[in-house]
């Protein structure tokens, strides 16, 4: 069975089905494209099928450019259902793994992309897992499912898991360039999903297990949760006595050794950092043992946009002016600079809180130009940008909540009546309040 693989992966014969084009799925399937391998994307949204087959990006930092080269290979498929998976040599699944109201994994995406490829699984070909989830979700959920039609993992078929490492519009890093954890079901399993990313990967890590591989991921994450959390805290501390957080982190950084720069924020965004510590803290319990460190980061973390709306509140306060009937503009929706993910940002919670003060709220993101449906805040579903920051001088106050580089900082300094600046990408002055 393993021969079998290796030869077809060797050769470029293999076809790769990649289910969930979004900001993981979508450049990775132009990685096995770029390496000559057949490709077939797999994905709901039909308006994304539609977008590829016309050779044009649906995410702003991917250029169509790459899009136009898979589509013109002659090596690319899309589809919306699911048969065609049975046509494919190996299926990399990249789908949501959110939270519910409750604050626990919500498996409702895996479980429902292993139903649908459930009755197409053949013998020789291989399933992995890239969407971040809690240890166990390989063997415990999808292996059962994928079972549904007789055949056995690491015996008729390959199970793997392997956590994205993607971030999105990063300069240095891409797709191929990022070490890749790789670990499966059993030896040849790992042996077959290694071949495969091999190929497009500059480097494999193997690990002994899926499991220690869905753990690695939850580890990265989780560092970075808290060591936020703690920048953020410290924020508030320093604040109080006087100390700009961010002189102090840039004299720290200077230190050549046992210290690694974090900055603080207006929350945190994106769908790993806010969701993945809780992964780990719901299945701790299955084991009767209390992860208060992880949560406690996480609280601080979500307090964060309670304390930029308090100082907002502060800012006008000090001029006289109330935040209840006041104009607020922010600035920046996205979750991170210089891309077009808007998926768990904090600006939406920013958003929220400075309405429920009766304040009124505008934003501006070249970036996003329009908010299209979210899970959490369809209120603010096909709101506008502004159209160019010329009308910053109608706002009270204005909220830098991502630091874009493509916004013209300095007009916004020498014309806003007051800003709240959560990024440090505004030097201080009277009219600059950090926050």
């Amino acid at each position: 069975m393993l021969k079998t693989f290796l030869r077809k992966i060797e050769k470029k014969e293999a076809v790769i089905g990649i289910l969930g084009l979004g900001y993981v799925g979508l450049p990775l399937l132009i990685e096995f494209s770029k390496a000559k391998f057949k490709v077939i994307g797999f994905d709901i949204d039909s308006k994304k099928g539609e977008m590829l087959k016309k050779g044009k990006s649906y995410i702003k930092h991917i250029p169509s450019e790459n899009i136009k080269k898979m589509v013109n290979s002659g090596e690319f498929e899309y589809y919306s259902e699911f048969s065609h998976a049975a046509k494919c040599d190996a299926i990399i699944i990249c789908v949501p793994t959110p939270l519910t109201k409750q604050r626990e994994p919500d498996m409702t995406y895996i479980i429902n992309s292993a139903e649908v490829l459930a009755p197409f699984v053949r013998k020789n070909q291989l399933y992995c897992l890239e969407s971040t989830t809690y240890p166990g979700t390989t063997d415990e959920i999808l292996k059962p499912i994928l079972e549904k039609n007789g055949l056995k993992a690491g015996e008729d078929f390959f199970l793997a898991f392997s956590p994205e490492r993607e971030d999105p519009n990063n300069k240095d890093y891409s797709t191929s360039t990022i070490p890749k954890v790789v670990g499966g079901y059993n030896q040849v399993s790992l042996e077959a999903a290694q071949a495969m990313y091999n190929t497009v990967i500059c480097k494999t890590v193997p690990v002994s297990s899926t499991a220690t591989a869905e753990a690695t991921k939850l580890m990265e994450n989780i560092f970075r949760c808290i060591n936020i959390a703690m920048v953020n805290e410290l924020k508030i501390i320093f604040d109080k006595m006087g100390i700009d957080i961010w002189e102090v982190i840039n004299a720290a950084k200077t230190k050549p050794f046992g210290y690694m720069p974090f900055y603080p924020g207006p929350g945190l965004g994106g769908h790993c950092i806010p969701i993945d510590p809780f992964y780990l803290t719901w299945k701790a319990r299955e084991f009767d043992y209390p992860t208060k460190f992880i949560e406690l980061a996480g609280e601080i973390n979500s307090a964060m946009p309670r304390y930029v709306v308090e100082k907002t509140l502060n800012a006008l306060n000090d001029r006289k002016k109330n935040l209840n009937g006041a104009n607020v503009l922010i600035v920046g929706l996205a979750y991170k600079k210089n891309v077009d993910d808007i998926r768990e940002s904090p600006s939406f919670k920013l958003w929220k809180l400075l309405e429920e003060k009766g304040a009124i709220v505008s934003y501006y993101d070249p970036y996003c130009p329009e908010i299209h449906d979210t899970r959490h805040y369809p209120q603010y579903a096909h709101k506008k940008s502004i159209a160019d920051l010329q009308q910053v001088k109608d706002y009270d106050a204005v909220v830098i909540s991502t630091d874009h580089d493509c916004v013209d900082y300095e007009f916004l300094k020498n014309n806003a009546r007051i800003i709240i600046d959560t990024k440090n990408t505004v030097k201080l002055g009277e009219n600059v309040i950090r926050a």
